[in-house]
């Protein structure tokens, strides 16, 4: 069951993380859905759509996620991301992130985040996660 809501997390993060990139689309029972709107600054050459970026969409995506699950929780930290590029990510696309936790603990968040270019339906990268939860004691 979600705890909060996706406008509730918007302003959460608003206030304690306002360089997050990406807009929050949805959150439901252990998953998230964001967007990226690509500009010039997500751009490599060759007009595709930067690693960073699409890691860091991914990352804010998962934890999107896991506040949809546990609450306002600014102290769950990324422990671990591996990131495999699939395909060429088009930049004159937006990006769409797909984030579901596989595991949910005490101390340890697990999931995942596959990454599409906007209507296409092969996923341009596929990002495991864990996240680290504070001692709720």
């Amino acid at each position: 069951m979600t705890v909060m809501t996706a406008a509730a997390i918007e302003d959460f993060l608003d206030e304690i993380f306002p360089q997050r990139t990406g807009t929050i689309e949805g959150v439901d029972e252990m998953r998230a859905t964001m967007s990226l709107a690509i500009e010039d600054e997500h751009l490599r050459p060759g007009a595709s759509v930067s690693g960073p970026t699409l890691m860091g969409l991914a990352d804010v995506c998962l934890y999107v996620a896991i506040l949809a699950q546990i609450g306002p929780e600014p102290m769950a930290v990324t422990s671990d991301l591996h990131c495999r590029f699939l395909r060429r990510p088009r930049g004159d696309r937006d990006i769409i992130a797909n984030a579901r936790i596989l595991k949910l603990g005490r101390r340890l968040a697990v999931g995942e985040v596959q990454l599409f270019s906007d209507g296409d339906e092969r996923p341009v990268a596929l990002v495991t996660a864990t996240y680290a939860l504070p001692d709720g004691d």
